[in-house]
């Protein structure tokens, strides 16, 4: 790390170009409503009822930003709802999965200032008449030969031609129940950009590479909640809904 800052001190005296890391994603597990009482952990149950309207939400750590996109709310996390890698085909993707009636993103104007668990999310999507939540979040990640770069470090471009540079983008989601919190299931997926870093030779290049690693992340991450929500419904689709 101390090298790092090292090659972005003297990038910023030469006036060399630099780039910034984004953001980190945010721990699923570490924002899930969680009161340490594990029987109350048991007792909660899926209450969705089918055809099922699904809210969606991106989160990430408080303060993400990247080269194009940034969060809102402060606390445990924040809420990205910025399209950057996510398209209109992604949504209706969703959407065409077996017995969903309706997909909505949650906007910022429904979610607290402050949030602190998935319960702020799960109250967002009620205003949305959802019956189920994916939650989501992208952590993007560099590494050279010699270096891991974590997020938000500033980075010298002339630091790069010289060695070998990978972007891991790792979409992770889990599906919750709206009403009780009952959590259905969790996945996560990594796609990777791997080339010589000459070619990363400006801000704009390095960018490309690290949408391109987060939209494979997120479409693969996809594929994964289409499996999840068909082993929903087979263990759940003929259940009558909880009271």
């Amino acid at each position: 790390m101390r090298k790092l800052a090292l090659v972005a001190c003297l990038a910023l005296l030469c006036g060399c170009s630099t780039y910034t890391t984004p953001g980190a994603g945010v721990s699923l597990g570490a924002i899930s409503e969680n009161d340490g009482d594990i029987a109350a952990a048991f007792q909660r149950e899926p209450a969705m009822t089918f055809p099922a309207q699904l809210a969606v939400v991106r989160v990430a750590a408080p303060g993400y930003r990247s080269g194009s996109n940034d969060s809102v709310g402060t606390g445990a996390f924040g809420i990205v709802t910025a399209r950057d890698i996510e398209t209109d085909e992604s949504f209706a993707r969703l959407g065409r999965m077996p017995r969903v009636a309706a997909v909505a993103p949650v906007s910022r104007l429904l979610v607290p200032a402050r949030l602190g668990n998935t319960r702020d999310l799960r109250s967002a999507a009620a205003q949305l008449k959802a019956d189920a939540l994916l939650i989501y979040t992208i952590d993007t990640r560099f590494r050279t030969e010699s270096a891991d770069v974590g997020p938000l470090q500033t980075i010298a471009l002339g630091f790069l031609p010289t060695r070998k540079a990978v972007v891991n983008a790792t979409c992770a989601f889990m599906i919750v129940d709206v009403r009780t919190g009952f959590v259905y299931g969790t996945g996560e997926v990594t796609a990777t950009e791997d080339q010589r870093s000459n070619l990363w030779g400006s801000e704009q290049a390095i960018e490309a590479a690290r949408l391109r690693a987060e939209r494979r992340a997120f479409e693969d991450g996809l594929g994964e909640v289409e499996k999840l929500w068909a082993s929903i419904l087979r263990e759940h689709g003929t259940q009558p809904a909880a009271g």
